[in-house]
């Protein structure tokens, strides 16, 4: 797709990559300058691999052939259109949909993967859009400079908190339990955003707003599974 963007003279390219691209033991908060400085999340990186890939052909096409191609790492993703299904589903989705069938069925607990004790940051999808498009319309890297930036919001919570917000969200009141036995992955992942928000930009939508909301979607999307069964 990227080349076939710049072979049809496409006039700007934006690429999504994933925080995912950093090394497992990189300084905290991340910076963009961390890429390739060590090894990968062993869980993930197949996928990191993938955008690392991505994000050097759009340097490769700007290098050789002055092709006007950016790039944008985000952070974890939530909100509208989300993949909620039970097997395959990121954390937050997958707690949600967890979380509200258990309220619905009045389920003594929920039991979480792994300790509780790692951090994420989370991004709301809308705010996303809005860093592509300013990204898009003011920001445009000089020769020599990194063709990518972080988007995040720049912090963090526990997965154990997480949930808690979660079980809030959705009027869970059961006991929150946690299966010791599945991994964490990476303890720590936090995005520096320093230099997308010099740029001018800045998340908007804070995450206790954004679940109350995301919850709100998920519940039609199960409306609309039932309807459609």
């Amino acid at each position: 797709m990227i080349e076939t963007a710049w072979r049809s003279g496409v006039r700007r390219l934006l690429f999504l990559g994933s925080s995912c691209i950093y090394p497992k033991f990189a300084e905290q908060p991340i910076r963009e300058e961390a890429l390739l400085t060590g090894v990968l999340e062993p869980t993930n990186e197949w996928y990191a691999i993938a955008k690392i890939a991505g994000i050097k052909l759009c340097e490769a096409l700007r290098l050789q052939h002055g092709f006007d191609a950016i790039s944008l790492m985000p952070t974890n993703l939530y909100g509208p259109g989300d993949n909620y299904n039970p097997t395959n589903s990121h954390v937050l989705p997958a707690l949600i949909r967890r979380f509200y069938e258990a309220a619905e069925t009045k389920a003594p607990s929920v039991t979480c993967w792994g300790t509780g004790s790692p951090l994420r940051e989370f991004l709301h999808v809308d705010d996303l859009g809005e860093a592509c498009v300013f990204a898009l319309e003011h920001w445009s890297p000089a020769p020599g400079e990194l063709t990518y930036l972080n988007v995040g919001t720049g912090k963090d919570l526990s997965i154990r908190e997480l949930a808690e917000a979660v079980a809030a969200a959705t009027g869970y009141q059961g006991a929150i339990e946690w299966d010791s036995s599945k991994p964490d992955g990476t303890l720590k992942k936090q995005l520096d955003v320093s230099q997308l928000k010099a740029l001018g930009w800045q998340s908007r939508i804070l995450l206790a707003e954004g679940l109350v909301s995301t919850v709100n979607l998920f519940r039609e999307h199960l409306n609309q599974e039932l309807v459609r069964l």
